[in-house]
C-alpha cells in the first residue's frame, strides 16, 4: 500500500460544467491540459502532476484535484 506522500494525484475536469476557456491550459506547468473540439478540458493522466495550478485558475470551479485510483 502506498503512503500518502507516494500516492499519484490527478486533475479531474467536471466534463458538462467545462466552458472550454483555456485557462488551466495556460496554467499548467507541465502541459498536461487540452481544450477538446472547443467544447471541454481534458486532462492527459501520464503528464499530470496534480499541483492544482489547472484548478485555482479555472474560473467555472470545475477541475478537482483527486487520488488517482490506479
Amino acid at each position: 500500500m502506498a503512503n500518502a506522500k507516494s500516492a499519484k494525484r490527478r486533475a479531474v475536469v467536471s466534463e458538462g460544467e467545462c466552458v472550454a476557456c483555456g485557462c488551466c491550459v495556460k496554467a499548467c506547468p507541465v502541459q498536461a491540459i487540452s481544450v477538446y473540439r472547443g467544447i471541454r478540458a481534458v486532462v492527459d493522466g501520464l503528464r499530470c502532476v496534480g499541483c492544482g495550478r489547472c484548478a485555482a485558475a479555472c474560473p467555472a470551479s470545475v477541475i478537482e484535484i483527486r487520488e488517482a485510483t490506479a
